[in-house]
């Protein structure tokens, strides 16, 4: 089924299926750690260091949202010491392969007209009001 062939959300715009993945661009960090984790299989210390900027709470409670929405998975090793690694899940690989691909290429061509956009708004906030 396409998005043309898919009934709309009427009834219950809140559970549209729609709204469940734009929610998934809505947290700042979750693209972050899920373009992070396209390389492979990672350690949380080093998930971190690559990402640069996010605190350790932030990428905690962006790693479990990430678990619950089935986009990353967690394998613990009964080794000594422990060790733990978050990967990317089947369904998390296609987010990737698919829209964050487009929203990549997207930014590729556009993302400096959308940079100069903002900036104007930013320093003539009527035109932004205007919009």
């Amino acid at each position: 089924m396409t998005i043309a062939e898919e009934p709309p959300c009427y009834d219950l715009v809140a559970d549209c299926r729609l709204r469940a993945a734009t929610d998934l661009f809505a947290h700042t960090w979750d693209p972050v750690v899920l373009a992070a984790l396209r390389a492979g299989p990672r350690r949380r210390r080093t998930l971190r260091v690559s990402i640069g900027g996010i605190s350790d709470k932030v990428l905690t409670e962006t790693l479990h949202r990430l678990l619950g929405n089935g986009l990353v998975e967690r394998r613990a090793y009964a080794e000594a010491p422990p060790r733990v690694e978050y990967a990317l899940t089947t369904l998390g690989e296609s987010l990737m392969d698919g829209p964050m691909l487009a929203l990549g290429n997207w930014v590729l061509e556009h993302g400096e007209a959308l940079l100069e956009a903002q900036e104007a708004a930013a320093g003539n906030p009527a035109a932004a009001s205007d919009a």
